[in-house]
């Protein structure tokens, strides 16, 4: 099993990628601040050109299967992921690839 973590300013730019595609706009007109509550779970405030919007924990793993296929060249689909939150580096993404 192959395991990739992901780490939080690789998330922001995920969810940045993602938006950007979606919007047609660069990834760096896109701000994210990735969040995590106990009732709540994993969530990311987005704003991109002055639209703001709330990404739940769905949209954050959809946008790393995005970031899996379009920056590492990796079958997105064939992953297991989970967000988890980290005391020393914040909101990471843990990557599962069975060979």
């Amino acid at each position: 099993m192959e395991t990739i973590k992901i780490g939080e300013q690789e998330l922001v730019n995920a969810v940045c990628l993602l938006i950007a595609s979606k919007k047609q706009i660069k990834p760096e007109q896109v701000n994210v601040e990735l969040m995590w509550d106990e009732d709540e779970g994993f969530s990311a405030e987005v704003d991109a050109l002055g639209r703001q919007q709330i990404l739940i924990e769905a949209n954050l793993i959809e946008a790393i299967r995005f970031w899996l296929q379009t920056e590492l060249g990796r079958d997105p689909y064939a992953a297991g992921l989970e967000l988890q939150l980290d005391d020393e580096e914040g909101i990471v993404a843990i990557v599962r690839y069975n060979r």
